[in-house]
């Protein structure tokens, strides 16, 4: 597309958040708007993810985030017009050790409060709901019906293709090298095919969050760190829920098709931007999980890749309004789990630009100035 030299709002990413952003700006009726990406759509962290929705979090911004958005991924082929292979299968996740069941037992109260069908299962009620898996040595799980999973690249382009016929534009391909200042407001962005004038730019740029933000002179505090996944050939259909488990480091859930999809974060990695994918990561991952899953004992491994968890200090997002740059608004950190929050930060951060605040939702806890008072961290992350 020939991209035009002046827009009301410049959004650095084509990712899920980019494009969801994108997406209810334009539903509430502002499609000035453009969407750089320096790739393709979703060729970031979101097209490398698990594509799992969860509710189950420690930290109750998390969890309201993520009730607001399964109730727009449930709406999704009504709202936004396309199939996304969403499905509502639940999450599971296993306690190993009492320290778990404790923080389980804190954890499902809050969220019941918070209004979540969020359940609490005895090793002996969990082998019963889910007998192909072997529960050996487990103590108890938290299960939530309402939690599921869907497709990350379909999902990225039905938000891109809605709002592209709302009017929005999308420059793939397109760099962003400098953002322009003058008088504490950002009044453009510089990219390899240009210069862009722009009265608000969002940073939703992902892995490189950190360094479009230094372009703009505000230093984030997030970090990218590789997380690698791999799929199977299809079997047939026998796990509904995506399977957590935090101790012993893996997640796993069933594609629609049939395929495994499944992955682990490395607590040895080192902070950057390297997505080479590793034997190390097979290797472990073949010696644990048929022992946990014995239908996997002979499955083929098709596909292995790795993508970035943006972190932030708290393994929360920043979602926020620039106090040095007030025309410059970030939803970055996610931490692995931007995919799942995307709908309701999205609207929310839709709804900062429009009407001067986020209405959907409450996003003063995921403030930049946050790490000012201390640091309470999100436990629920793999």
């Amino acid at each position: 597309m020939v991209m035009r030299s002046k827009y009301k709002v410049v959004i650095i990413g084509g990712g899920i958040v980019g494009t969801a952003t994108a997406f209810y700006l334009a539903k509430s009726g502002l499609n000035d708007v453009v969407v750089i990406e320096k790739e393709y759509l979703s060729s970031g962290s979101t097209g490398r993810c698990g594509g799992g929705i969860r509710q189950q979090w420690s930290e109750k911004s998390n969890v309201r985030l993520a009730i607001r958005s399964v109730k727009h991924f449930k709406e999704f082929q009504k709202e936004v017009g396309f199939d996304i292979e969403y499905f509502q299968g639940g999450y599971l996740l296993l306690a190993y050790t009492d320290e778990e069941v404790s923080l389980f037992e804190k954890n499902t109260k809050m969220q019941r409060e918070e209004g979540l069908d969020v359940l609490m299962l005895s090793a002996k009620e969990t082998a019963k709901r889910f007998p192909l898996i072997d529960l050996k040595g487990i103590k108890a799980a938290a299960y939530c019906p309402s939690d599921g999973h869907a497709n990350p690249h379909l999902t990225t382009f039905a938000y891109a293709h809605a709002a592209k016929a709302m009017g929005v534009d999308f420059s793939t391909h397109t760099t962003a090298l400098r953002i322009l200042t003058q008088n504490e407001r950002i009044t453009g962005v510089v990219t390899d095919r240009g210069k862009i004038e722009a009265e608000i730019v969002v940073n939703a740029a992902g892995g490189y969050s950190r360094e479009v933000g230094a372009m703009a002179g505000i230093d984030l505090p997030t970090e990218s760190y590789k997380h690698q996944i791999f799929v199977t050939e299809p079997l047939e259909h026998m796990l509904d829920p995506l399977v957590i488990s935090f101790e012993n480091n893996f997640y796993i859930r069933q594609t629609k098709s049939g395929n495994f999809i499944m992955g682990q974060g490395s607590k040895d990695e080192l902070p950057g931007h390297n997505i080479e994918p590793t034997w190390t990561f097979i290797s472990e991952m073949a010696k644990k999980m048929p022992g946990i899953f014995p239908f996997l004992r002979n499955v083929r491994v098709l596909r292995h890749w790795a993508g970035l968890y943006n972190m932030s200090p708290d393994a929360r997002p920043i979602i926020d309004r620039s106090k040095d740059l007030e025309n410059f608004f970030y939803a970055v950190g996610f931490s692995g789990h931007g995919f799942m929050l995307a709908p309701a930060v999205g609207e929310a951060v839709a709804e900062w630009i429009i009407y001067g605040e986020p209405r959907s939702a409450d996003l003063s806890d995921l403030s930049l100035e946050r790490f000012e008072h201390g640091i309470t961290k999100e436990r629920n992350v793999v």
